[in-house]
């Protein structure tokens, strides 16, 4: 059976997360335009510092603050490479905290597609009103979120 395009997408996204160097979470995403990958990011360590693998964790109120998270990382390697995102949709595998929420909406993400729902409802109120479309794919119902594919509007 011929799997559609957010199966298809989170699935690659899951690959992506097995390159996660912090055993905390393993989170992969990408940003995807027309059907085309953009760009991709995992959650690790700041380049050219240890892997929290190989030495520990930073710690700080329960989670740890050394490693950058895959939806920035994703937004990160378009920077670097020069690949515009604005109108991109975001596929992770697991719904964006609140930090990374605010970069992928303000570098103009347009939807995001989430794999499982991930500690902060502050994501729907705001997506709601800048019209970015939020899609659970975890079978679940998101936290006081919407369901799957339903398009926020202000």
């Amino acid at each position: 059976m011929r799997a559609d395009w957010d199966t298809y997408f989170m699935e690659i996204a899951r690959v992506v997360s097995s390159r996660s160097t912090c055993d905390r979470k393993h989170v992969g995403a990408l940003l995807v335009r027309d059907r085309m990958i953009l760009s991709t990011g995992y959650n690790g360590s700041i380049r050219g510092m240890p892997h929290c693998d190989d030495v520990g964790h930073l710690m700080e109120g329960g989670h740890c603050v050394a490693t950058i998270h895959a939806e920035a990382n994703s937004v990160l390697q378009a920077a670097r490479n020069g690949v515009r995102i604005d109108g991109a949709d975001l596929y992770t595998t697991a719904s964006p905290c609140w930090p990374c929420f605010k970069v992928v909406a303000n570098a103009g993400v347009k939807r995001i597609v989430y794999g499982e729902f991930y500690r902060d409802d502050r994501i729907f109120d705001v997506a709601r009103r800048l019209g970015i479309s939020l899609v659970d794919l975890s079978g679940g119902s998101a936290k006081s979120g919407p369901k799957a594919d339903e398009k926020l509007t202000t």
